[in-house]
């Protein structure tokens, strides 16, 4: 049945041989993991930035979350219509206009004069991410047949593509150390157009994409439910800002009811809950989500802490977390290997073994004057988890459903990144700003100079890290004071992230622990699936 179920799988046209991979393979999955690149180098080198853009802006924290998740709320809200788009007009088309629009969204960010165009140019670098990232693993999973090459060239992308996010912030503390917070946005400019050149030249045009017309209502239903979901989590924690939240949290649960509806009632569905509902499916959808925006909240919340806290430059707090990139690329053999011969199961579960441990160390030990032996011991475990959890999920997703709907499948798998990633984000960044104004109220509350404090001084202190500071600043009397008043408050808050961050992963690992099948029974359900779609897709075709 399993050889079986490999002989359905369709080649792409004539740009395939028949060992079921493309001509010019390295070049075609080169190009599209330098895609791939350029999309996550993007969502993290904003991260080593925000204390120097908090600074340059006078900006809140709410402000700075809103900076740090807009590449991601961008790629998160789009990724499912522009990957029903590719899939019917063309992947490639949808690539090469990501990586066009890369180029001037990165210099509206560079030289934004205020932070609310900043976070408009992070949303407009996030849509271009959303055309381009999809269609790369897409194309992956139309120009490698289902098998051991396929999971190979998954495992690749996911490990390079998956590091690129965490050498972002390397690479963004080495222009830091010369040049302005805006530079880091620049970042990006070179590789995309060297992406841009390599996909024109390699990549193939069109690969068995289908005919169905793009449900275009329920793209832009996905788009508004996404955007909205993700603003409201994010504004949460914002004292000013609560009723907006509660009202953009709610809206987003009715354009969801509204975009089930759609999804349900439409002839030509934009996400086909038929597939969604699969096992295989929506288990590692949710399982990778988890994983992968742990991984982002983490560095999100980290970087602030190294910074702030350990008072490591920009270029040292890039350096810290390169043993995460260092862990996903080293186990993604490890990684194809273990799911070709222990299941996606197994190897899920071993990347969660690894992540949570990850933040219990960050709980435990990440003071202010901590060794930096247990700062990259964490990210260390954190990006082996990952990476071993990466390949499966993504695996799995692409599998289980047919190759001309494989844009729904990459497109979940982005959102593992992106939705995740934004969420998460936004979770372990409202727990960091309440822990954080919780501990500081607490301290002034305390201190025998407490009816000298003002109600404006007072949120001044507990708006953000940044904010106490640069009010410190102008009172050199206090300003000892008050950094160490908002270094301990910074590691009460960014303690209480990690907190958060344990128990989602724990929820996650719970989930694929009782619900993802074993190797065997996941082969079975493949066959089921393929059957399944091969006798649809004549009817369809009619």
């Amino acid at each position: 049945m399993y050889l079986a179920r490999k002989r359905l799988t369709l080649m792409a046209l004539d740009n395939t041989v028949e060992t079921g991979v493309p001509k010019r393979a390295g070049l075609v999955l080169a190009s599209l993991i330098l895609g791939a690149f350029v999309c996550n180098i993007n969502l993290s080198v904003a991260n080593v930035a925000l204390p120097d853009i908090g600074k340059a802006f006078d900006a809140s924290q709410t402000a700075l979350t809103l900076v740090a998740v807009g590449c991601t709320l961008g790629l998160a809200m789009s990724v499912l219509y522009f990957g029903a788009i590719g899939d019917r007009y063309g992947r490639k088309m949808m690539l090469l206009s990501g990586m066009v629009i890369t180029v001037p969204a990165a210099f509206l960010c560079a030289f934004a004069p205020s932070v609310e165009i900043l976070a408009i140019g992070r949303l407009l670098t996030g849509l271009a991410a959303g055309m381009a990232y999809p269609t790369t693993l897409a194309l992956v999973t139309a120009l490698w047949s289902e098998g051991a090459k396929r999971t190979k060239a998954i495992a690749l992308w996911s490990s390079v593509s998956g590091g690129s996010a965490v050498l972002g912030p390397f690479l963004a503390g080495l222009f830091l150390e010369k040049l302005w917070w805006g530079s880091v946005f620049l970042i990006v400019v070179p590789a995309a157009i060297a992406a841009f050149i390599m996909i024109f030249l390699f990549v193939p045009a069109h690969v068995e994409e289908s005919k169905d017309k793009v449900d275009h209502l329920g793209g832009i239903l996905s788009v508004f439910m996404i955007a909205s979901l993700v603003l409201g989590i994010g504004m949460v924690s914002s004292p000013d800002k609560f009723t907006e939240a509660l009202a953009l949290m709610g809206g987003s649960i009715v354009l969801i009811l509204l975009f089930v509806w759609r999804q349900r009632t439409a002839k030509y569905p934009l996400y086909d809950l038929n597939y969604a509902k699969r096992r295989l499916f929506w288990v590692p959808a949710i399982a990778g989500m988890i994983v992968l925006g742990s991984l982002a909240g983490a560095m999100f919340v980290g970087q602030q802490f190294m910074q702030n806290v350990m008072q490591y430059s920009t270029l040292e707090a890039g350096v810290a977390i390169l043993p995460a990139a260092v862990g996903m690329i080293l186990v993604a053999p490890q990684s194809a290997k273990l799911v070709t011969s222990k299941g996606s199961r197994f190897t899920m579960l071993l990347g969660y073994a690894f992540i949570l441990p990850a933040f219990l160390l960050m709980f435990f030990t990440w003071r202010e004057g901590a060794p930096y032996v247990v700062i990259g011991l964490a990210y260390l475990l954190m990006g082996t988890g990952t990476g071993f959890a990466l390949t499966p999920a993504a695996r799995s997703l692409t599998g289980s459903v047919p190759v001309s709907k494989v844009g729904m499948a990459s497109g979940t798998s982005d959102l593992q990144r992106d939705l995740g990633g934004s969420i998460l984000q936004a979770v372990l960044g409202t727990a960091l700003t309440l822990g954080y104004a919780a501990e500081f109220a607490k301290q002034v509350t305390a201190s025998p100079d407490a009816s000298l404090v003002s109600a404006q001084t007072q949120s001044a202190l507990t708006q953000s890290f940044s904010s106490a500071t640069a009010l410190g600043a102008r009172y050199p009397t206090y300003q000892s004071a008050i950094e160490e008043a908002a270094k301990f408050s910074f590691i009460h808050g960014s303690a209480l992230a990690y907190a958060v961050g344990f128990v989602l992963v724990f929820i996650g690992a719970a989930l694929v622990f009782v619900a993802f099948p074993g190797k065997e029974k996941s082969l079975e359900l493949f066959d089921e699936y393929h059957t399944e779609d091969a006798a649809v897709a004549p009817a369809s075709a009619k």
